[in-house]
């Protein structure tokens, strides 16, 4: 079944249908939801949240875009509204030296495997998380960042770069760990 029929199919309230819906998107949605959350079980909230949101307002899905990214944005409104609801969300103000050289993004990512990156961002203070998510992960701009949650460009900049940084120190520590490991397990 293509997914214009699904979405009709979920319109009528066919139960099998939703299931359906739930079941193939459930797993990536999850992988999003994790991004914006402490733990595993705030995370299950949220998608539960956000598939309740899917169906009571997927009537408003204009298929303009894909639907899967439409579903990602209700996922990611739902995980800030959930954390609003609990007061956990904060702006952290925290200064600290920018080092000159950086390692690549992208060689750090690459040497880390899906779960472990997932960890170490769920790790990462509120701020840094979110803006970390929604810019190197779903693709926002600083400006539509700023808007989202409600902070400067610049803040939101800033706080990409400090995130970088706490990735990057826990990926050094993480491998060094696993050197020491090899070392003691090869001796």
């Amino acid at each position: 079944m293509n997914e214009t029929d699904l979405i009709h199919e979920c319109l009528q309230n066919s139960r099998q249908a939703q299931f359906r819906l739930y079941d193939q998107y459930s797993t990536s949605m999850m992988d999003v939801c994790r991004r914006y959350s402490r733990c595993r079980c705030d995370a299950e909230d949220i998608l539960q949240e956000g598939f309740i949101k899917v169906f009571r307002y997927l009537a408003d899905f204009r298929s303009q875009g894909s639907f899967e990214g439409w579903m990602r944005k209700i996922m990611v409104t739902t995980a800030f509204n959930y954390y609003k609801k609990k007061r956990i969300v904060s702006n952290e103000a925290e200064l600290i030296r920018i080092p000159e050289a950086e390692v690549s993004e992208q060689m750090v990512i690459s040497k880390l495997l899906h779960e472990e990156l997932l960890s170490l961002i769920s790790e990462l203070p509120n701020g840094y998380r979110n803006v970390f998510s929604l810019n190197t992960v779903e693709g926002y701009s600083h400006k539509e960042i700023g808007k989202m949650l409600n902070i400067s460009e610049n803040t939101s900049k800033s706080q990409l770069t400090r995130a970088r940084m706490r990735l990057q120190e826990k990926v050094t520590r993480l491998h060094a760990t696993s050197d020491m490991y090899s070392v003691l397990q090869s001796a």
